[in-house]
């Protein structure tokens, strides 16, 4: 099996190629100009290796949650890859590769709320935008995994475990586990993983809050 693998999700986004054997070939993406490199990238890595779109078993995308642009940019452009090989799709969480080890995972998105995910068993329990207090009592005294500083401050006093960013190579398991049995995501259906209340949302949810006040 072959794999095209892209993490554009973080602060700093990376590429890779990957059988059952390993990783192939990697390249890490400037920071926040990464969702612009990555198309180049692939190209580069690709024809290095002698690999065409269609030899690839699939490919495969982290879509959130995390930067809006990194993660439209890396679905459109993964969604584009396979349509163009006619090869197979596969998404992963970024939550998801976070919690591969203690089963809970959190990131920042900012308004004193966070991204979090549980996970048993490498199946998703949950994945919700959650407050600080909510995440508190979901965790209790078990271990969640973060990957950014703003996190680990905002959780101090729960058991945190502070890892780096995960590269695109960490989906490996997940793809390989997936395409073993044929679990593949809708090409046309899939949409990204953001995980946010739109704007409306939150003016609405305020509006309401100050109608009961």
């Amino acid at each position: 099996m072959r794999f095209l693998l892209m993490h554009t999700a973080g602060a700093e986004g990376s590429v890779a190629l990957a059988s059952e054997a390993g990783v192939v070939a990697s390249e890490i993406l400037p920071g926040r100009s990464s969702s612009e490199h990555l198309v180049s990238a692939v190209r580069r890595l690709m024809e290095a290796a002698g690999w065409t779109l269609r030899d690839l078993t699939a490919v495969v995308a982290v879509h959130g949650p995390g930067s809006f642009t990194g993660v439209r940019v890396g679905l459109s452009a993964a969604k584009g890859l396979c349509e163009a090989g006619g090869v197979p799709l596969i998404v992963v969480s970024r939550l998801e590769l976070l919690a591969a080890e203690t089963g809970y995972a959190a990131l920042d998105a900012g308004r004193g709320e966070f991204y979090f995910g549980e996970y048993a068993d490498q199946r998703k329990a949950c994945e919700t935008l959650v407050s600080l207090d909510d995440l508190r009592a979901a965790v209790g005294s078990d271990e969640v995994t973060v990957c950014e500083l703003k996190a680990a401050e905002a959780l101090a006093g729960l058991r945190v475990r502070v890892i780096a960013e995960p590269l695109a190579e960490a989906t490996l398991p997940f793809a390989l586990q997936r395409a073993r049995v044929g679990e593949f995501d809708d090409v046309a259906a899939t949409d990204a993983n953001y995980l946010r209340r739109t704007d409306l949302e939150i003016l609405a949810k305020a509006k309401m809050e100050g109608q009961t006040r």
